[in-house]
């Protein structure tokens, strides 16, 4: 038996709380499918069938997620028409507008850098690697707006886990879909392109980091991010890139957009945290879409369950 070291041990090989936790309920969702069920047909095929990614499409959803808020969902037509895509304008509304036309089929992604498993998938493979789940997240703006969305999508640990990270990686590198000739908005963007992302390995596999492939219980609309986006409920909005081309796992901090844009304003974590403003906004109150009053932010929008990966750190320096 090949014991290791603490030290030798990559992140992708521990197992995590959440789904030590969680084995028990799979197991016994298993066990109940029917032997007649499982003739000719392997499990991964019984639980979750491929789709075709399109525009509009009903996504096949396996499970509530025990991550989601209690609150009430903010509007669809409120989450759809109110963006930040600079790719496709910098009014709030112009994504909606600007990206109908934005094609999305066929997609791929490709996972490389640190892993010894490196691949390019397709959406649609994407999607096989897991049951989606829908899952109710709070979402912060640094702007000061804050929405209530029911995402699609499983923890991106799960891909990867399938790529396995080196013990070398340390961050994630996200970057997104940028071509004039589809984007010629993004001339007048104001900040580097194509969006570029990051985030720490643990920070990465940890369960409520979202991929996501939808919305409301269908893929996700153009202007939203489609075909894939991550999702990151604890941070501001902007962490969560949209329309994800290339994923690489690095050894050093990766550069992201708006920390290159403007590093006193966007710092590399940029965690929800109501004790460290903007220098031009308040973080101490947020408006939800669709209401009047304001409300106090809450830290790490609410999400305790991300705390420990930021032990003994100075969020006011590591912002």
């Amino acid at each position: 038996m090949l014991i290791k070291k603490a030290a030798e041990i990559r992140v992708s090989e521990i197992t995590p709380q959440w789904l030590y936790v969680n084995r028990r309920r799979f197991l016994t969702g298993v066990l109940g499918v029917t032997a007649g069920a499982l003739a000719g047909r392997t499990l991964k095929e019984l639980a979750w069938p491929m789709q075709k990614v399109q525009a509009g499409s009903k996504l096949n959803v396996a499970q509530k997620s025990a991550f989601s808020t209690g609150e009430a969902v903010t509007p669809y037509d409120n989450v759809t028409h109110y963006n930040n895509f600079y790719e496709f304008g910098t009014e709030k509304e112009a994504p909606a507008e600007k990206a109908k036309n934005f094609r999305t089929s066929p997609w791929s992604v490709k996972v490389s850098g640190l892993v010894d498993k490196p691949r390019t998938y397709s959406v649609e493979e994407l999607m096989q690697l897991a049951p989606l789940e829908e899952r109710i997240y709070r979402h912060r703006c640094v702007e000061g707006w804050s929405i209530v969305v029911p995402w699609v999508g499983f923890s991106l640990s799960v891909l990867l886990k399938e790529v396995a990270p080196q013990a070398k990686a340390k961050f994630v590198a996200f970057e997104s879909f940028y071509d004039l000739g589809q984007m010629p908005e993004a001339r007048h963007a104001g900040i580097p392109l194509p969006y570029v992302e990051g985030l720490r390995l643990d920070e990465a596999m940890h369960p409520l980091a979202l991929l996501c492939f939808g919305m409301y219980g269908q893929t996700l609309p153009n202007q939203d991010g489609a075909p894939v986006r991550m999702v990151l409920p604890w941070k501001y909005g902007f962490k969560s890139i949209k329309s994800l081309v290339k994923i690489k796992l690095v050894e050093k901090q990766p550069p992201t957009t708006w920390n290159l844009s403007s590093p006193n304003e966007y710092g590399f974590y940029s965690n929800v945290n109501p004790t460290v403003d903007h220098p031009r906004w308040s973080q101490a109150k947020e408006r939800r879409l669709g209401e009047f009053f304001r409300r106090p932010t809450l830290m790490f929008n609410g999400y305790d369950q991300v705390a420990s990966l930021y032990s003994g750190m100075d969020l006011r320096k590591n912002f």
